[in-house]
């Protein structure tokens, strides 16, 4: 089942392989390791620095065609929601009022924000993550 959980949004100005090791090592510390990262086709998704990273943890990527948008519907109906529910809302004047606000955002979309996929529930009940 896809719960359509957004596990993390990381905000800077740059974000390079480090960058995307250190988010999914947070998030597989609580969630596990998958078994594959599906993701575009961005410099710091296809270096050799993450790839090597994620073979030795046993996972594998999965590249999205370029040119092939129907491979990614999930993350482009995200990336739309988050655009039209968060980025389109705000002016943000620091790095750090945008790590909080799309923090809340997240927060929001996980455990209140209901999904028509979901039967209009929020993911975080679909995988038991809270009590409505």
């Amino acid at each position: 089942m896809i719960a359509r959980e957004c596990l993390a949004i990381r905000v800077a100005r740059r974000i390079n392989s480090i960058g995307v090791i250190e988010t999914l090592a947070d998030v597989m510390l609580t969630k596990g390791i998958p078994e594959h990262i599906r993701s575009d086709n961005g410099a710091e998704m296809t270096s050799r620095i993450v790839q090597n990273w994620l073979t030795g943890l046993g996972s594998k990527p999965l590249y999205i065609e370029p040119g092939s948008p129907w491979e990614n519907g999930y993350c482009e109906s995200f990336n739309g929601k988050l655009r039209d529910e968060c980025l389109n809302q705000e002016i943000f004047y620091s790095l750090k009022e945008a790590r909080v606000v799309f923090e809340q955002w997240r927060n929001q979309y996980n455990t209140v924000r209901p999904h028509s996929s979901l039967g209009y529930r929020p993911p975080a009940t679909s995988t038991g993550l809270c009590q409505l």
